[in-house]
């Protein structure tokens, strides 16, 4: 089994999703679908359903935060108790985009984590200029998760796994210029490593400026495990075992 903790496959996104689907479940790989907004939470339940190897992570992102009403939140709470849903997620703030409404974004992120401490389920984090703030609200909640798409310092990620959070890694790591984050992930226990693609977005070398799919993790994998020295076959079991411990339900 291999686990892509955080991709967007499902028809607003990508054509063919379903045969996606098919194809990593021949392929033995499982996938936890995000939603972040009331239609894609809908199109995750719904496909989480009719796939084994389909999860779901539903909440609300920074995307659309002057668009939630209150009958949205009681709807997502509502939809928190199926059992295929694995995470609130995507979550979090993006001050990349957006700089005006902090204030906002942050509401809305608070009442995600809210949710997810009613439920008992962890988060998956969106942050993007936004690391300081998005750790000075976690401090606050009693959650743990995973880093999405993770871009920030060795130090905060330290920070963070000290909270109960995994480190999120994408294509980005099998560019040649990411010596950073290649650095990062050889500062931190490969125990708190998640492995992800955010198809269709993120594309991993060699298929860069593509869109991207969940066949593609095996790429992102074995750079994790050049960089750490370890074969394919143990970094798969270690990051799986990872993603199961953090996400309970799947099974």
């Amino acid at each position: 089994m291999i686990i892509d903790t955080h991709c967007h496959i499902y028809n607003s996104e990508i054509e063919n999703a379903e045969d996606i689907i098919r194809e990593c479940a021949k392929n033995n790989i499982y996938m936890i679908l995000n939603g972040i907004d009331p239609k894609s939470n809908k199109e995750v339940l719904e496909l989480s359903s009719k796939y084994d190897n389909v999860y779901a992570a539903i909440g609300y992102d920074h995307s659309v935060v002057d668009k939630i009403t209150d009958d949205d939140i009681k709807l997502l709470d509502e939809q928190l108790n199926n059992q295929k849903v694995v995470a609130v997620g995507e979550i979090g703030l993006d001050y990349y985009w957006v700089k005006d409404n902090k204030d906002t974004q942050k509401e809305l992120f608070e009442k995600m984590l809210n949710l997810a401490e009613k439920h008992n389920l962890p988060v998956i984090v969106h942050a993007r200029e936004a690391i300081q703030d998005t750790y000075d609200i976690l401090k606050r909640h009693n959650v743990i998760g995973s880093m999405h798409c993770y871009q920030g310092s060795k130090e905060m990620a330290k920070e963070l796994i000290k909270l109960g959070f995994y480190i999120g890694i994408d294509g980005p790591i099998t560019f040649k210029n990411n010596r950073k984050q290649k650095e990062m992930i050889k500062e931190i226990d490969i125990n708190h490593i998640l492995v992800e693609t955010d198809s269709p977005y993120l594309s991993p070398e060699p298929f860069r400026g593509k869109k991207n799919t969940s066949l593609n993790l095996i790429y992102i994998i074995r750079k994790i495990g050049e960089e750490l020295n370890l074969s394919e076959e143990e970094t798969i079991k270690i990051t799986t075992n990872n993603a199961r411990r953090l996400y309970e339900r799947i099974n």
